[in-house]
């Protein structure tokens, strides 16, 4: 099977939900000659893979529907996917040659955007790919979705199958693994899963969260890890959590998870989101406005699939309507999404509120005249948080916090991004504010 029940069912939800959309029935008409034939083949952490009657369908479907079908994807499978459309006669083909290699060519240590929020993460999966299984073995990488933990493994693969195409390298999920082993388990076949996991030189899991879905994967893979580990064999691991913050996995394995060496990605800040986008709007010749990139930047904090969806919308938005991409336009067509993540507009009074409290000083003391240290460094924080977090201009921002000039207000984002970077313990103070304010 391409795809969990669950999956399928998913994808049924999101042609249903557009079918309900269509009142007018010369649209009835053409959903049932253009979607409704979409039915989903097979599913990957990156992309779901649909099946359709024929290229020409195919071409129309997209130039018409494929951005409304782009946009109601994450609402019923709660993230982003890509979508990749191909004929029904041809989509078998395609599949199975992306299955001859697990790896993501897309993805390399050259098109990694490195900021303050992964710099370490990239520096160890880089170390791990000059010397596989001499150095940090097994690294373990973990973070929210879509903040490049996938791209990472990808790099790491892809590096070794240009420096040492002689290594078998594997990347797979946790859950490609598990449906394998039920599969095995079931025709009484779980050697062909036992020998593709134990004779490689290089082993990546991805989602290794999901191993808590059975007992008998958990077991499988305790017994691999330790084959390879004992053979010198590179192991590298990526979770949405900690090694210690996964109750549900076997304490023996989440033990061996932290015999190497364990490192995060952090949400990127504001310049390394500004840096991502100029990178994918490079690499896709889109024609965006540094405005309309800062306006993204500012309001798309959460990962960088949401950022690059926007600029996937953004695009599509201004070829299917033959438009020019601008503000005015950016927030009409992106108001669906930005709108979804900002709820309610966050306010400078709020950050400063927020940081005062976390700080046990009063508002108006970060915007009084005072100088002191104790009043100063909260100060600045509050004013790194709030280009952090809002759309706000340095200007705009000065003017909140008591009229003051904007080379004030970018000297004092300066000096807090730099303190983030020199010390860890205060970054993730800063961090921790704002992941407060972004529950309230």
């Amino acid at each position: 099977m391409n795809y969990t029940p669950e999956e399928k069912a998913k994808w049924d939800k999101v042609i249903q939900t557009l079918e309900e959309n269509m009142d007018d029935p010369a649209q009835r008409m053409l959903f049932k000659t253009f979607i409704r034939p979409l039915k989903l083949y097979a599913v990957t952490p990156e992309a779901l893979y649909i099946s359709g009657d024929n290229s020409f369908n195919l071409n129309h479907m997209k130039s018409r529907w494929g951005t409304m079908i782009y946009s109601a994807v994450p609402l019923v499978f709660g993230r982003s996917y890509e979508l990749e459309y191909y004929p029904e006669n041809q989509i078998a083909q395609i599949v199975a040659q992306l299955r001859k290699s697990t790896l993501n060519s897309k993805y390399t240590f050259e098109n990694f955007i490195v900021g303050p929020s992964n710099q370490f993460a990239f520096a160890a999966s880089l170390a791990v790919a000059e010397n596989p299984g001499d150095t940090y073995n097994p690294l373990f990488i973990y973070g929210g979705v879509g903040l490049g933990k996938t791209h990472l493994m990808n790099a790491i693969g892809n590096f070794l199958s240009g420096e040492k195409p002689g290594l078998n390298v594997l990347l797979m999920t946790s859950e490609a693994m598990t449906n394998e082993l039920i599969e095995g388990i079931a025709k009484k076949k779980t050697s062909e899963l036992r020998s593709k996991l134990r004779n490689v030189d290089v082993l990546m899991v991805d989602d290794v969260q999901f191993l808590s879905r059975t007992k008998a994967t958990q077991e499988e893979f305790f017994h691999t890890f330790n084959k390879l580990y004992d053979e010198k064999k590179q192991i590298i691991i990526a979770s949405d959590r900690p090694p210690k913050e996964l109750p549900e996995i076997e304490e023996r394995l989440r033990s061996r998870f932290e015999w190497g060496l364990t490192v995060d990605i952090q949400k990127p800040d504001f310049e390394t989101r500004m840096s991502i986008l100029k990178e994918k709007a490079a690499e896709e010749n889109i024609d965006i406005p540094y405005d309309v990139m800062e306006y993204i930047a500012h309001n798309v904090n959460s990962n960088i699939r949401e950022l690059e969806g926007c600029l996937t919308s953004l695009d599509a938005h201004a070829r299917l309507m033959n438009a020019k991409i601008d503000l005015d336009m950016a927030r009409t067509a992106l108001s669906g999404r930005i709108g979804a993540q900002a709820g309610q507009p966050l306010t400078a009074e709020t950050i400063i509120e927020a940081v005062a409290r976390h700080y046990g000083i009063v508002p108006g003391e970060i915007t009084g005249k005072k100088r002191s240290r104790e009043i100063a460094l909260p100060r600045q924080v509050a004013m790194y948080v709030c280009r952090e977090m809002t759309g706000m201009s340095t200007t705009s921002i000065g003017q909140a916090f008591g009229g003051r000039d904007h080379t004030t207000v970018m000297h004092g984002c300066d000096k807090i991004a730099e303190a983030m970077k020199a010390d860890f313990a205060f970054k993730k103070r800063v961090e921790e504010i704002i992941s407060i304010i972004e529950r309230e």
